[in-house]
């Protein structure tokens, strides 16, 4: 029988008009599985359901989540990262469905090492996360920091543009910590079975969502950062250029250095939906 599933316009692109028609009409969908999100029981028969498509650089995996957790979507990762999710769905006895994929795109972050840094040196993005009390509420946060300073692709200038690039992007100057920063539309953080998958950002026009950044191995977040990050349904993601924040053992020492790099303009935030839980 039909099932309430939700196929979006990229994972069709990816699977071909004919598997997605297949699955509408419960050909290929199971009717029970586990939320790649939430991991708790679904049912497609009798809830809607999202076909998420995640793509390695060889192979792809369909599964499927609550429409309430994630929207249908395809979600680029490593194939390590890829084996590891299908070794933790069919672990939980859900065989996910494998479909061809198309040829991902590299992802990149937005910029390029300075001038004169060897390849192994290439600047990276650290993600630390925490939760910063703002007006007596705890919010999900999470901090990016380069390795290293970046700048635009092809710049000589030997100039750090890695705020100034997010600014262009939608990220707005923080002065304070005190203050919740503006959503950023067309963005989103991406957690799925528990873990920090991605910060997702617009792609080409109709292209859908694209990692800005993604961790080579899905990251643990506390139990509290989730249960807040579920209450406000978004993330603060706060950025600084390399070497002022640090890596912080504490979360008051995290905020310490949030507040010095904003008083020195150092600092930029947004804050973006969650998806997935």
């Amino acid at each position: 029988m039909p099932r309430m599933l939700d196929v979006s316009d990229d994972v069709r692109a990816e699977i071909g008009d004919a598997e997605a028609d297949r699955l509408l009409a419960g050909e290929n969908a199971p009717g029970t599985y586990d939320c790649t999100s939430c991991r708790t029981p679904g049912d497609s028969e009798q809830e809607r359901t999202s076909t998420v498509l995640f793509i390695g650089d060889e192979t792809a995996v369909l599964a499927f989540a609550h429409s309430t957790c994630l929207p249908s979507q395809v979600v680029q990762v490593s194939e390590e990262q890829l084996q590891g999710a299908v070794r933790s769905i069919t672990g939980d006895g859900g065989a996910p469905a494998v479909a061809p994929a198309h040829s991902p795109e590299a992802q990149s972050v937005p910029g390029q090492a300075m001038p004169g840094q060897a390849a192994a040196e290439q600047a990276v993005l650290g993600v630390t996360s925490g939760l910063v009390l703002i007006s007596g509420e705890l919010h999900p946060a999470l901090v990016v920091e380069p390795t290293g300073p970046i700048g635009r692709p092809g710049s000589t200038s030997g100039i750090d543009e890695f705020l100034t690039l997010l600014v262009e992007q939608g990220f707005t100057p923080t002065a304070q910590v005190g203050e919740v920063p503006p959503v950023l539309h067309g963005w989103s953080v991406l957690l799925a079975m528990g873990q920090l998958h991605a910060v997702l950002q617009p792609g080409y026009v109709g292209a859908g969502q694209v990692a800005w950044w993604q961790a080579h191995q899905p990251l643990h977040v506390t139990d509290s950062w989730r249960a807040a990050a579920n209450k406000t349904n978004s993330v603060l993601v706060f950025a600084a250029p390399a070497g002022t924040i640090g890596r912080q053992p504490r979360e008051d020492l995290l905020r310490d250095a949030l507040d010095k790099a904003a008083v020195n303009g150092l600092l930029v935030g947004a804050a973006m939906p969650l998806a997935g839980t």
